[in-house]
């Protein structure tokens, strides 16, 4: 065999070695790609791919369209899928502490929720490791506001208005408001409102600037109800089988996705409130009588929350406030 026949053969060989270790890490995502929380995993999952050299490509898929937002947790835990992202409160249902960032009205600003987020951080990682899964990062949302198709000056007013549940706390919130719950994914949100499925739903400005809600909806109310979270989780079994090299490299792309997708989510803030006022919506505060209602329902349902998580819940909310 010639040099150059052997050269090739050699690096041929070198190729398919490398090429029969890469792993292809299919990761679901529910909502949409111009989403800031889809940019930022995809952002993430090229660092990934580039830092292990092709030894792990993670391919992401938006939209609900791999596994639907409510399938994704269970996907990954039963190695569907190997790793994924979802809204961390989805899984209040499951245990208390997934809620800890929806209690209303506890940490309505970034440096607050920072604060919030770092005393829940260990029993979170704790609770997930319980599950078989291995936290990566995770990610704030703006603060929550609430969209009507209607002026809202009260909870009076909000009475019978069916409404965009996604989790717990806001199918209670909608039992203590009397409006009528709708479990509505966020893939799906801008055909519930097209279709008079729902006429109201509390999230951010950046979820209805994604899904075009002034197409149906009329008034957003800048509550600042809480500042919720998404996570970005992986198997852990298939985790314990990467090397340590690949797993510090992509322990070192999640730490720039969480500051990136942090600081993103604070631009994005206003931006999204200021093109949804472009695109014809009505962007305010809310009357001192719907702000004042609804703390009272905050102050209720923070009680419940309490009494649901425990001990651990109990501490998290003390180590917050510092006392």
């Amino acid at each position: 065999m010639s040099k150059t026949a052997l050269f090739v053969a050699t690096a041929i060989a070198t190729v398919w070695s490398a090429s029969a270790y890469a792993e292809k890490w299919d990761m679901p995502m529910a909502y949409a790609a111009s989403n800031f929380h889809s940019e930022t995993a995809a952002a993430f999952a090229e660092c990934v791919t580039t830092g292990t050299g092709g030894d792990i490509e993670i391919v992401t898929h938006a939209s609900g369209s791999l596994f639907p937002g409510d399938q994704i947790k269970r996907a990954v835990q039963t190695g569907q899928a190997p790793i994924g992202e979802r809204l961390l409160s989805a899984h209040q249902n499951e245990n208390a502490l997934f809620g800890f960032d929806s209690i209303p009205f506890l940490a309505t600003s970034f440096a607050d929720h920072d604060k919030l987020w770092e005393a829940a951080k260990p029993a979170f990682e704790e609770l997930l490791e319980s599950q078989g899964l291995t936290l990566l990062y995770s990610v704030p949302w703006p603060p929550q506001g609430i969209y009507f198709k209607k002026p809202v000056n009260s909870v009076a007013d909000m009475e019978g208005v069916k409404f965009r549940s996604y989790n717990n706390a806001t199918a209670r919130l909608a039992e203590l408001t009397k409006m009528l719950p709708v479990q509505i994914e966020a893939a799906e949100i801008s055909q519930a409102f097209a279709t008079g499925v729902a006429d109201s739903m509390i999230s951010s400005g950046a979820t209805g600037y994604d899904r075009k809600v002034w197409e149906s909806l009329t008034n957003f109310y800048t509550v600042d109800a809480w500042i919720p979270r998404n996570y970005v989780f992986v198997n852990s079994d298939i985790w314990s089988g990467v090397s340590e090299e690949n797993k510090n490299v992509i322990l070192g792309c999640a730490k720039l996705a969480e500051y990136a997708g942090y600081w993103r989510a604070v631009q994005y803030t206003d931006f999204t409130l200021g093109e949804l006022a472009k695109n014809g919506m009505s962007v305010e505060a809310p009357s001192d009588q719907l702000a004042s209602d609804l703390r009272a329902i905050g102050d209720t349902m923070t009680e419940e929350w309490l009494k649901d998580a425990g001990e651990t819940g109990q501490a998290i909310v003390k180590a917050y406030r510092g006392n």
